[in-house]
């Protein structure tokens, strides 16, 4: 390590995510000492090379330079911990390659398993793999892994009490600061996760993105009414209140 506090850089192009993964880690690993974020690949190399942290946590889907662009100039000295949306099948190429990854969303308890497998290789010195990396960056390249999967299901709850949500019992959810409340037919619970953070993780086929704090099952929509402003008044199939769209989103209604 290149100093007596471990350091990290983060890099993600989802900045909710960047403070989600932050806090994370501020619980599991509190001597982690987190340099510097990133929200794109460029940004990414010029603060690694100026700050030479000992982990990188790298989203591997970014526009422009990805992060496995990123990686392929990474020195060996470098930890890097992929953050990805892959399915388990096709994360097992990443457990070949003896490199650390985070599937979205982060779980606390995949975290605690990686600070511990860090912890140790930095107290080693154990170098990164390179020869194992660029195997994997190059199948990753060629897209010969399966297409990221989306989710089935919602961890929900409050306090000690964790239930899951199908998500096709999902009608609609809605932002509230760094949680997310979740309506079904019959019931409202709390998810311990952003929204924007569920909307790269779930089907864009089945869930629209209406309002900057607000995303619809498409099936729940059983009619929409708009108004001067661009705005739709949504009626729902499965519960008596309307939502309504901001008419940012009007596009997505111009052939109902």
């Amino acid at each position: 390590m290149n100093s007596q506090r471990p350091t990290a850089i983060l890099v993600d192009d989802e900045a909710t995510l960047l403070t989600y993964l932050s806090d994370q880690l501020a619980t599991c690993w509190p001597e982690l000492h987190i340099l510097d974020t990133a929200q794109n690949g460029r940004e990414a190399l010029a603060k690694i090379g100026e700050q030479v942290p000992d982990v990188v946590f790298l989203d591997i889907k970014m526009p422009g330079m990805t992060g496995l662009d990123v990686a392929r100039e990474l020195s060996a000295q470098t930890q890097i911990v992929f953050v990805t949306a892959f399915d388990q099948y096709a994360v097992q190429a990443f457990d070949h390659a003896a490199v650390d990854y985070l599937l979205k969303p982060v779980d606390a308890t995949r975290l605690t398993l990686t600070v511990t497998r860090l912890r140790a290789r930095l107290a080693s010195g154990q170098r990164t793999d390179t020869e194992a990396l660029s195997a994997l960056l190059a199948k990753i390249g060629t897209g010969s892994e399966p297409q990221p999967s989306y989710l089935q299901w919602l961890r929900v709850g409050a306090g000690e009490e964790v239930s899951m949500v199908a998500a096709d019992e999902v009608v609609y959810l809605r932002s509230d600061h760094k949680y997310t409340s979740v309506f079904t037919a019959t019931a409202e619970h709390v998810l311990r996760a952003p929204l924007a953070e569920l909307e790269q993780q779930l089907d864009p086929a089945s869930f629209w993105r209406i309002h900057r704090g607000m995303m619809v099952a498409v099936k729940e929509i059983k009619s929409a009414r708009r108004d001067l402003r661009g705005r739709y008044t949504i009626t729902l199939r499965s519960r008596d209140e309307t939502i309504r769209s901001s008419a940012a989103y009007r596009h997505l209604f111009a052939q109902m």
